[in-house]
């Protein structure tokens, strides 16, 4: 059974707040210890006196939840990703967002699904993560991880050169609008927008895609995830834009990029019952054309 549980959100909406209203009425009466991430202050206002104990640094915590509930579509599970990481706990996202391919627990059966997690009934998939080694430190002061993608991307109208090594060794030059470096996580994200394959969860490959590439023979590449990569970037402009997530820096083209699969993992939840193929056909609705 659950002992302690800390819920994170990062939407003040009406929606997400009745949900964590739900889940600290529910996991309070069966005796379960909360923490509700209270960065401002505001969420305080609105969680019942006394049933949970507000934080706002994850580090700051008095015991280590047995569980994190992330509140909010697969934006704020990324937001999430990058506060409980070190914790090393699972994370379960319940969906008040739109699509929900990282928080795959439906609103709709909150009450279930709560019973589930209190039981433990769930299975935990270990996610990889990427991470950019070169430069460091940026990315709004956090670490610069990510669980889903990384990118490169041109900043003005013009195309831009990449040229990119593995290990030191040379795969491709790519004269594109960007390129996308995707974890198995993100290969249902841009990856799949840009014309990307779609990886199980749990695969630690690493996905190179072209973003509207110059060159129509150039196709997505799956690297093992033991590839070191290196980006060297030119444009007509100054500078270009890099992506670690939801997260925006500009670096002049002087700046090269190193990427790699971090040595930590994402432990997730996946109730049982359900598995990512199930996901795959409800979100993409596989199946719904009955002339096939």
């Amino acid at each position: 059974m659950l002992g302690s549980v800390a819920i994170f959100s990062s939407g003040y909406s009406e929606r997400t707040l009745n949900v964590i209203r739900h889940i600290i009425s529910d996991f309070s009466r069966k005796g379960i210890r909360l923490f509700v991430y209270d960065k401002t202050g505001d969420y305080v206002k609105h969680v019942p006196g006394g049933q949970a104990e507000a934080f706002s640094d994850p580090s700051g915590l008095t015991v280590r939840p047995d569980l994190v509930l992330s509140v909010g579509g697969d934006g704020t599970f990324l937001e999430t990703m990058i506060l409980v990481k070190h914790l090393h706990v699972p994370v379960a996202g319940i969906n008040t967002g739109r699509l929900g391919f990282l928080a795959n627990i439906y609103e709709e059966e909150i009450c279930h699904s709560l019973d589930m997690l209190y039981n433990l009934d769930f299975d935990v998939v270990e996610r990889s993560l990427l991470v950019v080694t070169e430069p460091s430190g940026k990315f709004g002061g956090y670490d610069p991880t990510a669980l889903n993608e990384i990118t490169v991307q041109k900043a003005g109208l013009s195309m831009i050169t990449i040229t990119l090594f593995n290990n030191d060794v040379y795969i491709n030059t790519y004269r594109s609008d960007g390129l996308i470096i995707s974890t198995a996580t993100g290969s249902t994200a841009y990856n799949l927008s840009a014309g990307g394959p779609i990886l199980p969860p749990d695969n630690n490959s690493i996905i190179i895609t072209p973003i509207s590439a110059h060159n129509l023979t150039v196709r997505p590449i799956v690297l093992p995830g033991t590839a070191c990569l290196k980006l060297i970037i030119e444009g007509r402009t100054s500078e270009y834009i890099a992506t670690c997530d939801y997260r925006v820096e500009r670096f002049p083209y002087s700046q090269q990029m190193m990427v790699k699969q971090s040595p930590e993992k994402l432990k997730t939840v996946m109730l049982r019952g359900r598995d990512f193929y199930s996901t795959l056909r409800d979100k993409l609705m596989w199946g719904a054309d009955k002339r096939n």
